[in-house]
């Protein structure tokens, strides 16, 4: 058997799988994030480790099996953000995660110094606060004397598997999501860490992500319960894992959005896909030779948990599932309009000075108005990054959903209408991301190869765009534009907010 952990931004998903990658079962342990005013936002590295000990100890318990059947284990992770180990291998701060955008002053030095365009060209993302690369600047800017003490950096998933195996290293996937990889070469750019004023000897080495980083050590198969015998496969980012999870190994499989914290939608594609406006960027896939064009925006599900929260009688146990059924059916928003930036934006707009916004209301607006505005909002802003696809010459014409929001039947309808193509739900949803690590496990392993991922997850219901409310949404997609040109000026002006960076 396999085990697969996905390191999320609210908790760690992990999953027991046989050998060929089919789910036996899953846990989920969670762990506190730290968010704060000014695009703060950090986690605890060992919050990480003690949710991946706690869930394999879990999972092992739950399905009743021994600890010697378990050959392999394989780690999913939450992308672009910064670890940085002292000479002991040991955190010397807390994780600065994906979502902070404190490093605006250190995006505008890169873009002076490399062009945003040039950038974007060798590194297939733009330059841009939410990346690693900036986030390792700031650090080295603002806190000396935690900086003196830097001697390396990982990624979330990358230090799970230091701790496994000592081998501290990455894989292609992750590091075509730090803002440092020449996605070209397949290596750490020397020209980006000499504009940024990094040492290269700070970056990991970069390994295939079906390679096979090595066995457990003993204070690791101690931890866990697991025999040392346990070999560790280095996995990948969740983008594109998550591709693997939602049966996407190659173009032909079509597209899939992940309705989870953050919120994104992606293909496989055989080359790096370049927006004109630089509005989308690549990924290199976890399938060798592949990469994945992928639109991500900061806060996609975690609206959706923000507004259940707030209308909640008890914050810490939302209503998600009743107020997204009372949104349902024929509401109509009426001219109501919610901006999804609560914690600035990613694709389309790159903005971290960006900020949510309800836009319209009126007296007569109730809960369910609300809820409905906020998961059309979602919708209407991956709209945006659909039409960025097509500019640049990708085909869309179905998606497949995963992540926790593809359980709403309410969501997928209004994003089949808002987006007129097919939205079809598959089997595994918020098992996709470990999924997808599993296949990878076992392609690592030699026991499967990628193609076995289209037969573990099935389609299970699919949502067809009404014509009729698609023409009524394609309207409204443009009054929900204007509402974020008008109030962009307001949001860079404000007083907290962070510097744009490149907008």
């Amino acid at each position: 058997m396999i085990i697969a952990h996905d390191l999320g931004t609210t908790g760690d998903k992990a999953s027991l799988h046989h050998d060929d990658g089919r789910l036996v079962t899953a846990v989920t342990v969670p762990y506190p994030a730290h968010f704060a005013a000014g695009g703060v936002a950090e986690q605890d590295p060992a919050d990480w480790w003690g949710a991946v000990v706690d869930a394999t100890r879990q999972l092992i318990a739950k399905a009743d099996v021994s600890p010697e059947a378990v050959v392999g284990l394989v780690v999913s992770g939450q992308m672009m953000g910064t670890v940085l180990l002292d000479a002991h291998g040991d955190p010397v701060r807390p994780a600065i995660i994906w979502a902070d955008t404190r490093s605006g002053a250190q995006t505008r030095a890169l873009e002076e110094r490399l062009g945003a365009e040039a950038a974007y060209r060798v590194l297939g993302h733009r330059l841009n606060p939410t990346y690693s690369l900036e986030k390792i600047m700031w650090v080295r800017d603002h806190e000396p004397d935690v900086w003196a003490r830097v001697r390396h950096f990982c990624v979330a998933k990358d230090y799970i598997v230091y701790r496994l195996t000592g081998r501290l290293a990455t894989e292609r996937s992750d590091a075509s999501g730090t803002n440092a990889y020449d996605q070209l070469s397949g290596t750490w750019s020397a020209d980006v860490l000499a504009a940024a004023g990094l040492d290269p000897a700070l970056f990991p080495e970069i390994l295939e992500s079906t390679s096979v980083a090595g066995a457990l050590t003993a204070e690791a198969a101690d931890a866990l319960g697991l025999p040392r015998t346990v070999r560790v496969v280095m996995g990948g980012g969740d983008g594109p894992l998550a591709a693997v999870g939602s049966g996407v190994v190659a173009p032909e499989d079509g597209a899939y959005v992940c309705l989870g914290t953050s919120s994104w939608i992606s293909f496989a594609s055989p080359a790096p896909l370049l927006d004109p406006l630089m509005r989308t960027m690549t990924f290199d896939n976890v399938v060798p030779g592949s990469f994945v064009p992928t639109a991500t925006m900061q806060a996609g599900g975690a609206s959706v948990q923000w507004i259940a929260e707030a209308l909640s009688s008890d914050p810490a146990r939302p209503e998600t599932a009743r107020l997204s059924a009372d949104a349902g059916g024929d509401l109509d928003t009426e001219d109501l309009y919610f901006l999804p930036y609560l914690l600035g934006e990613r694709s389309p707009l790159w903005d971290p000075s960006a900020r949510g916004a309800f836009v319209g209301i009126g007296r007569h607006h109730t809960r369910a108005h609300l809820t409905r505005a906020v998961l059309e909002g979602v919708a209407f802003n991956l709209l945006t990054c659909i039409h960025a696809f097509r500019e640049s010459g990708a085909a869309i014409d179905r998606i497949d959903a995963v992540g926790g929001g593809a359980q709403s039947d309410v969501w997928l309808g209004i994003l089949a209408d808002v987006w007129g193509v097919p939205v079809r739900r598959r089997t595994i949803v918020e098992e996709a991301n470990s999924l997808g690590a599993a296949v990878t496990g076992a392609v690592g392993l030699g026991l499967a190869d990628f193609s076995a991922a289209r037969a573990l997850s099935e389609v299970t219901a699919e949502f067809t765009p009404d014509a009729g409310r698609h023409a009524v949404y394609a309207q409204r997609h443009a009054r929900f534009t204007a509402a974020y040109d008008a109030l962009a000026p307001w949001f860079a002006a404000a007083p907290s907010a962070p510097s744009a960076g490149s907008i």
